[in-house]
């Protein structure tokens, strides 16, 4: 038993913060912050972009782990995380603690040096998240709203780290995570929801999966391809999207409005499950085109 252990302990030790950290989740949350500050920068600087990444990095792992120790024996009771550290006893409560103490100081930090302002939204969505989220997942469908207010943060906290200040452009930037997050929860709400149930976690609008869900999914996600496509018309200050690259993102969210449909008529895991992947895809790929639209324009 013991020799398992010693021989398994550099892999899982590694593993298992990448776990209780949520490293993907991070991973993506760094890309989102990135993208805003490329729209909001007039001038990139790379320490900054760095800075960002790091205590980007630090506060959504630090949000993770928390959120672990919180829910570690609802974790137990579900298929997908049952395996976690904490629930699987690999690692204390008391490690885990330590890891999301460190990471929420140092992430504060770092974010402080960027500018005060970054710091503060980065303190917000770590308190929502761990403090008003977590608690309500196991009460009430409206957890979903409240989740996606931190969840909406790392794309408008780019502009904010590259600007110094809160305006129309990364409100917008904002509105349009914070749509997006409810077609995108509510897929892997139905997606997982038997799972979810062991735990007693409230994910979907209706608690059900069933047809009024499947409508809030589809006038969520009709909601996000309007507000996506709102720099179009010129009313989001330095925010400005061309209409060549508005037609691209009309037609990314003609593709993930696609799954939407296909998930009310079919009602289904697999279709709940595509509509997530789409989501993804859809998120990353205006984010993309977003920054290429600036520069592109910039170059011409």
């Amino acid at each position: 038993m013991s020799s398992t252990r010693v021989h398994n302990s550099t892999p899982s030790l590694l593993t298992d913060f990448k776990e209780i950290t949520k490293m993907r989740l991070a991973i993506s949350v760094v890309f989102s912050s990135v993208a805003g500050y490329f729209l909001g920068a007039d001038q990139i600087d790379f320490v900054t972009v760095l800075l960002l990444a790091i205590g980007g990095y630090l506060m959504v792992g630090a949000s993770n782990a928390y959120n672990q120790i919180i829910e570690r024996n609802l974790d137990a009771l579900m298929d997908r995380t049952k395996n976690r550290p904490l629930p699987a006893g690999r690692m204390s409560v008391t490690t885990a603690f330590i890891i999301a103490s460190i990471f929420t100081v140092l992430g504060l930090i770092v974010l402080y040096i960027i500018n005060p302002k970054t710091a503060m939204f980065g303190a917000i969505s770590i308190f929502l998240y761990v403090s008003v989220y977590t608690p309500l997942k196991t009460i009430t469908p409206l957890s979903v709203f409240v989740g996606a207010i931190p969840g909406a943060i790392p794309f408008m906290l780019g502009w904010v780290a590259a600007t110094g200040s809160f305006s129309i452009e990364p409100g917008t930037l904002f509105m349009i995570q914070f749509f997006w997050q409810f077609p995108h929860f509510w897929a892997i709400g139905w997606w997982l929801y038997d799972d979810y149930k062991k735990g007693g976690f409230f994910m979907l609008p209706t608690g059900k999966r069933d047809r009024g869900t499947a409508i809030q999914v589809i006038l969520y996600t009709c909601w996000t391809i309007m507000v996506s496509l709102i720099p179009a018309f010129g009313v989001t200050g330095k925010l400005y999207l061309t209409i060549y690259s508005a037609v691209i993102i009309f037609l990314l969210g003609m593709g993930m409005l696609y799954y939407a449909v296909r998930l009310y008529k079919e009602k289904t895991a697999e279709a709940a499950k595509k509509l997530m992947f789409a989501s993804v895809s859809y998120i990353t790929l205006l984010q993309i085109v977003y920054v290429l639209d600036k520069f592109i324009r910039q170059w011409i």
